[in-house]
């Protein structure tokens, strides 16, 4: 097979690794995240993709629970996080937490991803509350919940250690963690975007001791707010390190900032050029993740589409409600149906798969899923 010539002629070396199946560096990521030769990147980045999941798109059908907005953190990237004592605040009460979970509930439902901000008077016992509330509810749906930074906000209130924590929740029901709250790893960045959350190597390490105990997450970055090509390239190599030693980390998610209602809003959004180049660099780096999700409420269905083409082999799920970009000024829909899904991968060119959390086949009829082990 003939491979093309590439205008960026610094990105040849990177194809010759490409096609010999060896990894990059973190210096190839940050070149590869400074090149402007998208269709380059593109090209590669499908190579891979295709080798590991053939012309196969996934997706899901879930719903985005978010318990509560209140947080006592004030991250300047943030739009959804409120005070305690602010009126645009909420916080549900466990019955509105599982008839949140049911309103609208199908059978079609396998999995629900739960997410909020660091309140200073919920417990962890009102969450495994809330965790045993809603499997006794749904049996068959599976818990996606809380992200490393919620982790580590409940050891430091209880001053239990972060081991016990994870425990304590897996019995109480949560079945996988989502991978929210690692932002970017670089601390010169994390100290202006995010100050008041734990630091990249706590959030890794806490994902380290979560894959430890049988719990599988997603792992995500966000960009396009300070950070330069060398801290996403940096970002990318540490998740792989921890992959290298767990094999915990089943799909990447890269973020884009959504600038609008927060103390950043001066930084211009990004555009369909850098959504695409992150997708492509993700699946070009990241050699042991297995899936590479194009999450379409923060880059459009349509860009999450075109994706499919540039490494990515996810297009996320069904969602339901999604406060946490919509908050930052987010003009998706909060929700696509399942047969709209599966248009929009069918006009791809690519073959729709239905999964559940950890990608196992699902087999629908009109009124009920299996899921095939």
């Amino acid at each position: 097979m003939q491979h093309p010539v590439f205008e960026d002629r610094r990105l040849q070396p990177i194809l010759e690794k490409v096609l010999a199946s060896q990894r990059l560096t973190a210096d190839d990521g940050a070149a590869m995240y400074r090149s402007h030769d998208l269709l380059a990147l593109g090209y590669m980045a499908n190579l891979v993709r295709e080798r590991y999941h053939g012309n196969t798109t996934f997706f899901n059908v879930n719903r985005h629970i978010n318990p509560t907005d209140v947080c006592v953190a004030s991250c300047r990237l943030c739009a959804f996080g409120k005070k305690k004592k602010d009126p645009r605040g909420y916080t549900m009460s466990l019955d509105e937490v599982w008839h949140r979970a049911g309103e609208g509930y199908t059978e079609a439902v396998s999995e629900f991803h739960i997410v909020g901000g660091l309140h200073p008077e919920l417990t962890v016992d009102w969450y495994c509350d809330m965790l045993r509330g809603l499997k006794e509810r749904f049996p068959q749906v599976h818990l996606k919940a809380f992200t490393m930074v919620e982790i580590s906000y409940f050891a430091q209130r209880t001053k239990r250690p972060v081991r016990e924590i994870l425990q304590k929740l897996k019995d109480a029901g949560i079945d996988s963690m989502p991978g929210g709250g690692a932002e970017i790893f670089a601390e010169p960045v994390r100290r202006i975007i995010c100050d008041h959350k734990i630091n990249g190597q706590e959030w890794l390490d806490i994902a380290r001791v979560a894959h430890e105990i049988g719990l599988k997450s997603n792992c995500t970055m966000l960009y396009g707010h300070i950070e330069n090509p060398e801290d996403r390239a940096d970002h990318l190599a540490r998740l792989r390190a921890v992959q290298d030693g767990t094999s915990g980390f089943v799909t990447f998610i890269p973020l884009a900032f959504h600038p609008d209602n927060t103390a950043l809003d001066h930084i211009l959004p990004t555009t369909g050029f850098d959504d695409l180049k992150n997708i492509a660099v993700a699946r070009l780096m990241l050699d042991n993740i297995p899936h590479i999700k194009a999450y379409w409420v923060m880059m459009t269905p349509r860009i999450a589409q075109i994706a499919q083409r540039f490494g990515a082999d996810d297009i996320d799920g069904t969602v339901v409600e999604e406060k946490i970009y919509h908050e930052a000024g987010a003009t998706t829909s909060q929700s696509l149906r399942r047969e709209e899904l599966l248009q929009l991968i069918r006009k791809a060119g690519r073959e729709p798969f239905e999964r559940d959390t950890l990608y196992r086949p699902v087999q629908r009829t009109e009124t009920h899923f299996t899921i095939l082990v």
